[in-house]
């Protein structure tokens, strides 16, 4: 069931009054069953990202490449999953949700058959390529969908359903490594494949286009604290403004910064002599990098809507100024405090709390800075920095070669987050209030 027309913007109803056209109001609980679909579907696609780690290994045993080789798949995974999103969300703007999501789901679930019948580094790259294709299909839909349904709620909407996406692994990641234990990583990748892929492509059936505004719901933004035009721009027209190219570079710091110091977690706890002592917290004993790992799992999903519902109360830059500021001193206490396998676990988790929630602010901020009508294609396009991040990571890797230490990585992730802090109170915000009004000047 489909909106019956197109929505106008806010400034056009009030130009045109009651003569405008009429708007079919959903109600609060439809938009919410609408929220709780694309989570679903995130969750689906989360173990193509979070729970390749399960793979590498067997695959190396299996065929004797290097792990090196092998995670260039991983890349090219990140790379088609961010850096086509726009495409996606353009499709998306255009023709709607639903065959975007069936499309995703169908490819999701060919990426991993693909994996599972590679017998060459080139049939897996393409594999990779395949399910990046379909998952960032997916995770653009959904997270442009949150937006536009959610105008009063932003951050939390799209907090909520990046979680999916962070959280999502979490009840499947079990259950796929017992499985590859017991049938094989090739059964593994062939039947998880299909079984995701086909939960996404049912759910999408059940997905409706969202409304233009936020006047479908009868619902408004909820405090002065949140800064949203009236105005709706194009992919092209964003990219002409100062606050986009603000926000892409503060993403890349953020996300680069973050990954400079999460993504080498286990050499860290290695070189830290602590990976495999035991660590008891809440009555639980697990190894300390185990440990660690468990909670960047629990974290990665509960930082995204929470600071989300934060920003929708305070405000987006006050809220970037506080996250990021966290995630720069807890960069700094993992590096002084990490050699003590207790805080290493704690301060860990500290550090996944402050860094995930990039994917639910961003978006967010993406959307009441440039309108709801072009939201999937915008925030696609802002989602870009995530594969432009991936590529600096390698440089700690440099980091730790030239100055034979974690000190060089630790100092340069906390800088970039600290400046990135900076920028969103004293930059962006002031920036991303003379254009909204000046658009309101226009209007």
């Amino acid at each position: 069931m489909q909106t019956s027309q197109p929505i106008q913007s806010a400034d056009t109803l009030g130009a045109r009054g009651r003569e405008g056209p009429r708007i079919e109001v959903r109600s609060n609980a439809f938009r919410w069953g609408q929220l709780l679909i694309g989570i679903a579907c995130m969750a689906m696609i989360a173990n193509l990202q979070y729970g390749w780690t399960l793979f590498v290994n067997p695959i190396a045993d299996k065929h004797q490449w290097t792990k090196a080789s092998i995670q260039v798949a991983f890349s090219i995974f990140v790379l088609t999953e961010t850096w086509l999103v726009p495409i996606e969300g353009y499709l998306v703007d255009r023709f709607g949700p639903r065959l975007v999501i069936l499309a995703g789901g169908i490819l999701c679930g060919l990426g991993w058959t693909i994996n599972s019948f590679a017998e060459t580094l080139m049939m897996l790259y393409v594999g990779a390529a395949v399910s990046g294709i379909g998952a960032g299909a997916v995770y653009g839909t959904c997270v442009g969908n949150a937006l536009r349904w959610f105008a009063d709620r932003r951050g939390l909407a799209a907090g909520l359903t990046a979680a999916g996406f962070g959280a999502g692994s979490a009840l499947t990641i079990i259950p796929i490594s017992l499985f590859i234990k017991s049938h094989g990583y090739q059964a593994a990748f062939l039947y998880f494949g299909i079984g995701q892929g086909l939960v996404v492509f049912a759910l999408a059936w059940l997905l409706v286009q969202p409304p233009a505004t936020s006047t479908a719901t009868g619902r408004t933004a909820p405090t002065a604290k949140i800064n949203q035009t009236r105005r709706d721009y194009s992919p092209g027209q964003m990219a002409r403004t100062p606050a986009f190219w603000i926000m892409y570079l503060m993403f890349v710091m953020v996300g680069a910064g973050g990954l400079m110091a999460v993504a080498q977690l286990a050499p860290i706890a290695k070189d830290f002599r602590i990976a495999d002592v035991p660590v008891s917290l809440a009555g639980i004993t697990l190894p300390a990098l185990t440990f660690a790992l468990a909670i960047d799992r629990i974290m990665n999903g509960v930082t995204r809507p929470f600071f989300g519902w934060v920003s929708d109360l305070i405000g987006r830059e006050l809220t970037m100024l506080i996250a990021f500021g966290i995630e720069a001193l807890g960069i700094l206490a993992l590096w002084k405090l990490g050699t003590d396998p207790v805080l290493f676990v704690i301060v860990t988790g500290l550090v996944f709390f402050a860094w995930g929630e990039i994917y639910s602010l961003f978006p967010s901020t993406c959307a009441d800075t440039y309108g709801v009508k072009f939201a999937a294609a915008n925030a696609g396009l802002l989602y870009t920095a995530k594969g432009t991040a991936s590529l600096l990571v390698p440089l700690s890797s440099l980091l730790v070669a030239a100055t034979g230490g974690w000190h060089a990585v630790f100092a340069v992730a906390a800088i970039l987050n600290a400046i990135a802090a900076l920028m969103a109170w004293f930059v962006l915000r002031p920036v991303r209030r003379a254009q909204i009004e000046r658009a309101r000047e226009q209007a």
